[in-house]
């Protein structure tokens, strides 16, 4: 039985990277030397492949052994368990809500300003920020312009000048703030 679900991880695996560079079952088999038929008893897990073709086939699509066999089960879905919580001396908090996020292109962070605080300024650098104000009012403020951005309402901006974020009313201001390149 675990033998059969090998088989099955392999031919996924196989025709997923076969899909990936869009080839039919048959160019796949016209690379390798293979039958058609053989390709796709493969992928449905029907068959084992030798060695020899296991590596002929994986060399053919365009990857390496220890690429083919690495674990793909990246982490789609992120629960609140996973978030990372920083509060700062007034009470203002922010959470990182895809955790290790710094590795990828852009980093989403769930924020909570309080009445009358403010978030550090953040000194120019290279990258764009979004926002997306889940409820209660910022002040955005971008070098020398402040913009008013009110429940509902997003903002985006490159980062090119020094930049900083309050929330002048008397409730707490929630929002999800992505930036990019990851700059926490």
């Amino acid at each position: 039985m675990e033998s059969e679900q090998v088989n099955i991880t392999i031919g996924k695996r196989i025709r997923d990277l076969r899909l990936e560079l869009g080839l039919t079952q048959q160019e796949l088999a016209d690379r390798t030397e293979l039958t058609k038929g053989y390709i796709s008893q493969l992928e449905r897990g029907q068959v084992a492949p030798s060695i020899v073709t296991l590596m002929d086939l994986i060399e053919c699509l365009g990857t390496t052994a220890s690429e083919f066999f690495a674990e793909h089960d990246e982490q789609i879905v992120f629960h609140k368990e996973n978030f990372f919580e920083k509060l700062d001396e007034n009470g203002n908090s922010i959470q990182w809500i895809v955790p290790a996020a710094q590795k990828n292109e852009m980093e989403p962070l769930l924020v909570e300003i309080k009445p009358h605080q403010s978030l550090p300024i953040d000194k120019p650098h290279v990258g764009e920020e979004f926002g997306f104000l889940i409820s209660g009012r910022l002040k955005l403020h971008l070098g020398e312009k402040v913009y008013t951005v009110k429940s509902g309402e997003s903002f985006y901006y490159e980062a090119r000048t020094s930049h900083w974020i309050e929330n002048p009313g008397s409730v707490s201001a929630k929002l999800i703030w992505v930036s990019s390149p990851p700059m926490f």
